[in-house]
């Protein structure tokens, strides 16, 4: 099976050059002391396991594109699952009681085991599902149906921000901050979350966290905004706001969770930074698609990719959805298109690995979204 970031064979990527930076990176360090510190220099990522041919639970989109992934460990499932419980229950007091069976309904250490194979132990994979997990709480509390709103939402995301990037103030001021931190759920699902995160990420990693975390706030804040107002934005105006309103947090932790790093001189690269948008853009679109009905069922007005379309472009909704497929599909065809060019124009082993643990990701989501019928079930379209 080919590698889930390369094109099919008989498709030639995109031919591109290494950039100046790019070639820098790629010499390596020169001078007295650096002959330690060439970047390719690092040891081969595990093969990951083929997918299995037994039958997947629930029914993908007809049409949408995506790979199957191997089924997760069951072991380490049952294990994630057990600790994020745990942790949501013991540590930070996540949810009341009637709310558990949606919890054990959101599956995380599925989704967390499917999206993160090369993760070297459980440990690493809750990294994972407690960022996961706090960034739903704040969702669903803040933003969405467990006493969420758009009134008010800047003031709460700003103080829930500094549960991931701390406040420095005065100290007369510095203690109040601190036991806010404590004062609702999702902040201190946060705050709890990035405690452990920092401590097995590096310096760089936690503040690309941090950037990634702000760009959701935003994208957030978007759309809001126009709930409140009650705009429905152009198509080209809501793929923006879902730019940044999206799982980009999510996929560029990979390497912390592999044990690893990616320097942040070549995660910065355009080049990573456009394989890394397309990526979160199409599975952000996933979740559009797999959430449509759900989303219909509940209160109010939700935006979602194929009522935009529906709305501003004057077509049905089955004609809406199918193009949404389409949007999709486009992205993912960008995204492996990109990522297979930056592989070959930066043959370096923790560039591949890291492409390969994006792209596994955006596989894993899908994977997630089509065996969550506690969630998702698909309109009758066909």
């Amino acid at each position: 099976m080919k590698e889930p970031w390369m094109p099919d064979p008989e498709i030639s990527p995109p031919q591109s050059s290494p950039s100046a930076p790019v070639e820098r990176i790629l010499r390596g360090p020169s001078g007295l002391g650096t002959t330690s510190l060439y970047l390719t220099r690092r040891e081969e990522p595990p093969t990951p396991p083929e997918p299995s041919t037994a039958p997947v639970e629930g029914n993908a989109i007809p049409g949408l594109y995506h790979h199957p992934v191997p089924e997760p460990d069951p072991v380490r499932v049952e294990e994630v699952s057990r600790r994020i419980k745990a942790w949501a229950l013991d540590e930070v007091d996540l949810y009341p009681q009637e709310w558990e069976e949606q919890f054990d309904g959101f599956s995380v250490g599925r989704y967390m085991v499917a999206c993160h194979p090369d993760a070297p132990t459980v440990d690493h994979l809750m990294l994972a599902a407690r960022l996961m997990v706090a960034e739903n709480a704040v969702d669903d509390c803040y933003c969405e149906d467990h006493g969420g709103s758009p009134i008010g939402l800047g003031g709460r995301l700003l103080l829930a921000h500094t549960a991931i990037d701390p406040l420095h103030t005065t100290k007369e001021y510095q203690q109040q901050w601190a036991e806010s931190l404590h004062s609702d759920a999702p902040r201190r699902a946060y705050r709890s979350a990035m405690e452990y995160f920092v401590q097995s990420a590096s310096p760089s990693q936690a503040d690309r966290f941090r950037h990634d975390m702000a760009r959701l706030h935003m994208g957030y804040l978007a759309e809001a905004a126009w709930a409140q107002s009650g705009h429905v934005p152009e198509v080209w105006a809501y793929l923006a706001m879902r730019q940044f309103n999206n799982f980009r947090p999510c996929p560029t932790i990979t390497d912390t969770v592999g044990g690893y790093e990616l320097p942040a001189d070549l995660h910065a690269q355009p080049a990573m930074q456009r394989v890394i948008a397309l990526g979160g853009n199409a599975t952000t679109i996933v979740n559009d698609l797999y959430s449509y009905t759900k989303e219909l069922a509940s209160p109010g007005r939700h935006l979602n990719l194929p009522v935009v379309i529906a709305e501003r472009e004057g077509i049905g909704e089955r004609d809406a959805y199918l193009k949404a497929i389409e949007v999709h599909n486009d992205l993912m065809h960008d995204f492996e298109a990109e990522a297979a060019a930056l592989a070959a124009a930066c043959p370096l082993p923790n560039v591949q690995r890291f492409l390969r643990g994006v792209a596994v990701w955006v596989d894993g989501n899908h994977y997630w979204h089509q065996t969550n019928t506690y969630r998702y079930s698909l309109p009758d379209f066909w």
